[in-house]
């Protein structure tokens, strides 16, 4: 019997790229379901994805009312998701950052959480200055340096979970955002002694909208890096 699949797609003013990923991720992975997680978009991002879900019963719509950050955002579709009994939930942007030409080879991966990462062999960033990769390499060195974990991409938000690895998670206890969501949910996964594996991808920075990237992103995954190592023990694999 074949597995179920959920895309969880959180939004916030996306309307220039959201109906062109929900086309892409229809054509490349058409057994999928997909779920649009949006936070209030006053661009009308939210009116524009309910007329996609009234002509496709495969794409759903979760409307949220307060913008309160990334994480809040995949624990809410994550949960919405693990309740429906997936089996696999796909976690990706909606700013086609992240290929959806990709999603079937995560699908494909043995693996109980599969990273589409960067900075393994045939992975890779465009559009980026210097800065930027300096701050994203430096940052996923820093976490894996005092984490101990063997991963490469300890930032990235282009993942496929198996429901097992979610459910151990433990999400209602998940308090954090941007880059230190992506860590914090590698992190309890292996804890939990969940199998993760690296599939390389081509990061493309957005075209259309506006970065959500911030400085307070950025230290709060400081700080949650040693909350974590503190916390337990790091994880040997």
């Amino acid at each position: 019997m074949s597995e179920s699949t959920l895309i969880v797609i959180p939004t916030y003013n996306e309307k220039e790229n959201v109906v062109t990923l929900v086309t892409q991720l229809r054509q490349n992975v058409p057994e999928a379901h997909l779920l649009i997680v949006d936070d209030g978009s006053p661009d009308g991002t939210g009116s524009l994805v309910d007329g996609l879900a009234a002509s496709d019963p495969q794409v759903h719509v979760l409307h949220r009312t307060t913008k309160d950050g990334l994480g809040r955002a995949y624990v809410a579709g994550f949960t919405w998701g693990l309740a429906r009994d997936y089996d696999r939930l796909v976690q990706m942007d909606a700013d086609l950052s992240h290929n959806p030409c990709d999603v079937p080879r995560l699908l494909a991966a043995d693996a109980d959480l599969v990273i589409g990462s960067r900075y393994v062999p045939g992975g890779g960033t465009v559009n980026w200055g210097a800065g930027r990769r300096i701050l994203s390499r430096g940052g996923c060195l820093y976490a894996r340096t005092i984490l101990g974990l063997p991963l490469q991409d300890l930032t990235g938000g282009f993942k496929c979970w198996r429901r097992a690895a979610l459910e151990a998670v433990n999400l209602p206890e998940i308090r954090s955002n941007g880059y230190s969501f992506q860590i914090e949910m590698t992190w309890r996964a292996l804890q939990a002694g969940f199998k993760a594996t690296e599939v390389p991808i081509v990061f493309t920075d957005r075209i259309d909208g506006v970065s959500k990237m911030s400085k307070r992103i950025v230290f709060e995954a400081v700080g949650l890096v040693w909350r974590l190592r503190l916390t337990r023990p790091a994880a040997h694999q």
